[in-house]
């Protein structure tokens, strides 16, 4: 039978319309709407290639939001994460059970392990949004990018809270105990706390790239000029921490000499002491620089069109670094070692030392 070519002509012309009309209808129900039409959590195209949706003052890998293959960086990363919450949630539970530990160098050794904790949890709740919550939520996406941003914020604030600490304990070394007082290290933990959240707040605030895809950075979902001003940011406070630490090995080193002439020390203890001080100093900085400078290097001259390998193999050794926070700064402590023993074992080893640290111990 013929068929009436204008009757046919006028049903596919009708055919497509309703065609068009399903692709605009999808397309709009998409939960990250953008210019260029993809999601916030984009699909991982293998396992040896992911693609990346980061973001933290540090960092918060994601991709596969879509129901693909989970990538094995994100499981990574989300493992390092379960571990650093378990590990600082120890300090904070020996530092909370103990009543002795409540001196201010305490309250800060605190307040690095709420930080670290904070930030354990944003890589696990990241890895939550990225591949359980289906269809991701803009919103939960930009909460849990907020609390990695104020997590690792606070983390690094603390730290060089921790070494401002420990120089005006050497410097004023007389009026030390009197000046930094307890209401004084909460009031200034406080502030510092409330600084780091504001920078938390602002992905939620508009300062994403949610609508504007070519404006990411490797820091999604923060855009590139925002995580510029993030990473030199945060050059400029490790400086400011090393030229501390120089300072700190300065004093001890001369502290350590007028104590040596005073009690007619043999020079090989003397030596011994300033050996030790400088490989802790070695130590502290040489970690803190290893897990986060190219990290913030790369984050100032990269971009979303980058590989996401490179962003997951630099963002998981910084993570690492508050996996090691609580090794160098809490669990070195003889007080914090203490406690740990009588709350593990019920007793103290009898080789346990538990001489004061002088100033020559950096």
């Amino acid at each position: 039978m013929l068929h009436n070519p204008a009757a046919a002509a006028a049903a596919m012309e009708e055919q497509l319309r309703q065609q068009q009309l399903r692709v605009l209808l999808n397309a709009s129900s998409r939960p990250f709407p953008s210019s260029s039409g993809s999601s916030i959590w984009p699909s991982n195209s293998s396992a040896s290639e992911p693609v990346t949706a980061a973001g933290g003052g540090g960092e918060a890998a994601g991709g596969g939001g879509g129901g693909g293959a989970v990538s094995p960086w994100d499981i990574a990363l989300c493992a390092t994460g379960t571990a650093v919450a378990c590990e600082n949630a120890l300090v904070l539970a020996v530092l909370f059970y103990t009543p002795s530990l409540r001196a201010p160098m305490f309250l800060l050794i605190g307040s690095l392990a709420l930080a670290d904790l904070l930030a354990g949890l944003g890589l696990v709740v990241n890895f939550t949004v990225q591949y359980l919550l289906q269809p991701p939520n803009a919103a939960v996406a930009l909460s849990a990018a907020g609390l990695l941003l104020t997590a690792f914020s606070a983390s690094v604030c603390s730290l060089l809270a921790i070494t401002i600490d420990r120089y005006l304990s050497l410097y004023n070394a007389l009026t030390y105990h009197t000046e930094r007082t307890l209401s004084f290290t909460c009031a200034m933990l406080l502030l510092m706390w409330l600084l780091c959240l504001g920078v938390g707040l602002l992905p939620l605030l508009g300062w994403n790239c949610l609508r504007d895809q070519a404006a990411c950075s490797v820091l999604r979902p923060v855009t590139k000029d925002n995580a510029a001003v993030l990473a030199v940011t945060f050059l400029l406070l490790f400086a400011l921490m090393l030229q501390l630490y120089l300072q700190i090995c300065r004093i001890a080193f001369r502290h350590a000499q007028q104590i040596a002439v005073q009690h007619q020390f043999i020079a090989t203890a003397q030596a011994t002491s300033t050996r030790k001080g400088l490989s802790t100093l070695s130590f502290i900085l040489g970690t803190f620089a290893l897990c986060w400078i190219p990290f913030a290097i790369y984050s100032l001259v990269a971009d979303s069109s980058y590989p996401a390998v490179y962003t997951y193999s630099l963002a998981l050794p910084a993570t690492c670094n508050s996996l090691i926070n609580p090794v160098i700064y809490a669990f070195r402590n003889p007080d914090i070692q203490k406690s740990l023993w009588l709350a593990c074992c019920g007793c103290i080893p009898s080789t346990f030392s538990s001489r004061p640290r002088t100033s020559s111990d950096v």
